[in-house]
């Protein structure tokens, strides 16, 4: 009975924990339930936002065309601009500032005060009125400085508009990358080489977004930027250097409309076809392929709307800025020079007569170069904001690397035969490339100053280098010309003084600058350079970097033309090592440099070439003649071979080809120059460079013509010319053309150097006896080695006659 009782509790406590399981599990299935249907329930309202919002982009569209929403926004733009105030007729001498008209209060009538009141509502409506006339001053067509100034300052609203809108991006800019900054450090380990390189690169991705949404000006502040890896790094170059691919276009619309208020008819009156969309968008202008009524392929670039007045204000903003920054950091040199600078060309850019002009001028400068190519410009289709060129087929560069990359999505993309060719074709655009921007350096003194991969092509039918946008052009004038071609050479040669000296005549060292303190933070500048056969081993970014620092340090000037030179220059670098990772530019260019100096009989070149040969006591210094001998031979085929890894130049054919271009150039017109180096130089320090141990190998080479020349006389003599003209000559030289050495006797300007170079050593018995010497060992091995050959080209020429064959024999036994 008590089990019984204690029993019921138990039961009861059972049955109640069980009754709340159920529950739970019922609440939890309910649970389950309302989550599915609430599930179903957001997609069915996604759904239906989806479907508003498409219907209301479809109704804006809608009221857009129908209530002419960029028309109104146009005048509303016009309204803020206050340019229908501006007057192209404006003049400001004939318009003279009133002065506040003052009040008074005689004792008059009522009919005379109401009389009064409106005299001086009148006068107040006048001077009002003449007020309002400040904003009819137009803004210049051309840039100047003081112009743009006095008309942003009769609009600070349109200035305190952009200063906010800048302001803000780059505020929003700044806390982006604050924050991921701070995602990145909890996320990664902290101070290791690849955090960083991601880290600037975030920071070149930020800030290319940023210049994109602040408009054309900023893209084109990017883009040089982005040519400038010396300055701000590798990733960040990098990042930017999408600007140039990644601007979007306006409108087709908008883009035909302004050809015909530019050419004033129908854009299909001058073209048959126009693509239907942009092939090409840049910052102030996107190109259209099209065709002409006569049937010509053309591009037509048409410039983007509205856009003088955008750039003027971001220049003055910019200027605006580098004064506050010059007084800040209490500078002596001029900031706003460089946005003056800058300013100059932007606007020149938006011309696009000029930039036709300057094309034709380009082409006319580079026609006897024929590895240059320039598009023909079809006036009767260019006016300021529409230019029309011929349509020029070829590869661009980006198009090759991008076939040339071994990744694995382009070994499905492209065949191997295709990322061969594009190899084959990068190299020769490099190599042509660097040639052309000598050329322009050197020859013509007209640079292209924005090289950029978007604004250079390679031909393969020709092969040739097309240059596009010549918007952006460097004049030089000819003693800049020949400073910087002393400066490559004072660069490599490690002469630091005279390089100073260039750069005072390039008007960048300023008058009563310590040239000596200067030439000294040079050397230490360039203390760890290695050379490489005698040519430095450095890339001409890091020499600029650190040209530059001493620029900044002791306040060089920089004259605009110096500033676009070394922008292109090291553009064209950065193209030329992305093509090819080896790329040098002292000694890609430096064959060049030397053939001019040894060819070029102008006074600055001679000047340049005999303060590098000869010091201060007039005697020769070989080491740099037999460089600049072994480098003006270099073939630029053999150059490349060498550099893509497939041979090697034989170094007895580099000894070989550097007495035959000093033999050549003594012996032709144009060795005039280096004729002129011996008549100047020491005689005695002549002789003691050929007894010299190191110009044994040149002693040998020389050998070896003298023997020539012996068995061609030999032959001669004995009448056995046949013999000569069967079995060639003793001397070959791998890559120059061939010389009659013959002449070499009887030539009479030799015969003055060589008299001259004795009258010199005979003061030094000693010395003349050891070219005696020298000379008697030469001439005998010389006529052993061509009486060797003759004994041997007879035995072959008559034992050849006997024809003593195995099978003749063995018949006759």
């Amino acid at each position: 009975m008590l089990s019984a009782v204690a029993s019921i509790p138990a039961s009861a406590t059972q049955s109640s924990s069980l009754f709340k399981t159920h529950q739970r599990r019922r609440n939890s299935f309910s649970c389950r339930a309302v989550a599915g249907n609430l599930g179903h329930f957001v997609q069915v309202v996604k759904k239906d936002v989806d479907f508003i919002k498409k219907n209301v982009s479809a109704g804006a569209n809608w009221m857009s065309k129908v209530t002419r929403f960029p028309e109104v926004s146009k005048k509303v733009d016009e309204f803020v601009w206050l340019r229908n105030f501006e007057d192209p007729d404006y003049d400001s001498d004939k318009l003279q500032s009133p002065s506040m008209p003052k009040p008074y209060y005689p004792e008059l009538s009522g009919t005379d005060l109401i009389l009064a009141d409106i005299k001086a509502l009148e006068a107040y409506i006048l001077y009002y009125y003449y007020l309002s006339k400040m904003w009819a001053k137009p803004l210049p067509e051309v840039y100047d400085a003081q112009e743009a100034d006095d008309y942003f300052k009769r609009r600070p609203h349109i200035v305190a508009l952009r200063l906010i809108e800048v302001f803000g991006a780059f505020a929003s800019a700044a806390v982006r990358i604050r924050v991921e900054g701070i995602k990145r450090s909890k996320n990664s380990s902290l101070g290791t080489e690849a955090d960083e390189i991601n880290s600037q690169h975030n920071f070149g991705v930020v800030l290319k977004e940023t210049m994109l949404n602040l408009g054309p000006t900023f893209i084109k502040v990017g883009q040089s930027l982005s040519t400038r890896p010396d300055i701000i790094g590798f990733p960040i170059s990098k990042a930017l250097s999408e600007l140039h691919d990644q601007i979007p276009p306006f409108p087709r619309d908008l883009a035909m409309k302004i050809i015909e208020e530019e050419l004033g008819s129908p854009a299909e009156t001058f073209f048959s076809h126009i693509s239907e969309e942009a092939v090409a968008a840049a910052s102030f202008g996107q190109v259209y392929r099209a065709n002409t009524v006569d049937g010509r392929d053309v591009a037509v670039k048409v410039q983007r709307p509205n856009l003088r007045h955008v750039v003027f204000r971001d220049i003055y903003i910019m200027r605006v800025g580098l004064d506050i920054l010059q007084q800040v950091t209490k500078r002596k040199s001029d900031l706003r020079l460089y946005a003056d600078e800058l300013g100059k060309g932007l606007v020149g850019e938006l011309d696009y007569t000029l930039e036709a002009a300057n094309a034709v001028e380009f082409m006319e400068a580079h026609s006897p170069f024929p590895s240059i190519r320039v598009p023909e410009v079809f006036h009767h289709l260019t006016q300021k904001r529409v230019l029309t060129m011929e349509w020029l087929a070829g590869e661009n560069p980006t198009e090759l690397l991008a076939k040339c990359n071994t990744s694995f999505e382009n070994e499905t993309q492209f065949s191997e035969k295709q990322r061969i060719d594009a190899k084959r074709h990068l190299l020769d655009l490099v190599n042509k490339g660097a040639e052309a921007c000598l050329v322009q350096l050197i020859e013509t003194g007209l640079l292209h100053a924005d090289p950029h991969p978007g604004n250079m092509l390679y031909v393969p039918s020709s092969g040739q280098i097309g240059f596009l946008d010549f918007g952006l052009i460097c004049r030089m004038e000819k003693k800049h010309k020949y400073a910087m071609l002393g400066s490559i050479i004072h660069i490599v040669n490690g002469d630091w003084a005279s390089l100073v000296g260039s750069l005072s005549e390039m008007d960048v060292v300023r008058p009563g600058t310590n040239v000596s303190v200067v030439t000294l933070e040079l050397e230490n500048a360039m203390d760890e350079v290695e050379f490489k056969d005698g040519i430095p081993d450095i890339r001409f970014n890091r020499v600029l970097g650190k040209v530059w620092a001493i620029a900044l340090k002791y306040h060089f000037r920089m004259p605009p033309y110096f500033t676009l030179l070394l922008r292109s220059l090291a553009s064209f670098e950065g193209l030329a090592m992305a093509g090819d990772p080896n790329f040098n530019t002292f000694e890609d260019s430096y064959p060049y440099v030397v053939r001019k100096l040894l060819s070029d009989n102008s006074l600055d070149t001679r000047k340049i070439l005999h303060s590098v040969m000869l010091n201060k006591k007039k005697e020769l210094q070989w080491k740099r003649v037999a460089l600049f001998l072994r480098v003006g031979a270099t073939s630029k085929g053999s150059h490349m071979v060498s550099k893509s890894g497939t041979s090697a130049e034989d170094p007895s054919n580099k000894v070989s080809d550097s007495v035959n271009l000093a033999l050549k150039l003594l012996l032709s017109k144009d060795g005039v120059v280096v004729r002129r180096l011996l008549m100047t130089a020491d005689g005695a320090s002549i002789i003691r460079g050929v007894i010299s141990k190191e110009a044994s190998p040149f002693r040998q080479q020389v050998c070896k013509i003298i023997a020539d020349v012996m068995y061609q006389s030999i032959c001669t003599a004995l009448g056995k010319t046949f013999i000569a003209a069967r079995y060639g000559t003793i001397y070959r030289s791998s890559s120059t053309p061939a010389i009659n050495y013959n002449s070499l006797v009887g030539n009479r300007r030799l015969k003055v150097i060589f008299l001259k170079v004795l009258e010199s050593g005979r003061k030094d018995p000693v010395l003349m006896a050891r070219l005696c010497w020298v000379s008697f060992v030469t001439l005998v091995a010389a006529s052993a080695t061509a009486c060797h050959h003759v004994i041997i080209s007879l035995s072959e020429t008559y034992l050849d006659r006997l024809s003593f064959s195995s099978k003749r024999l063995a018949v006759n036994t």
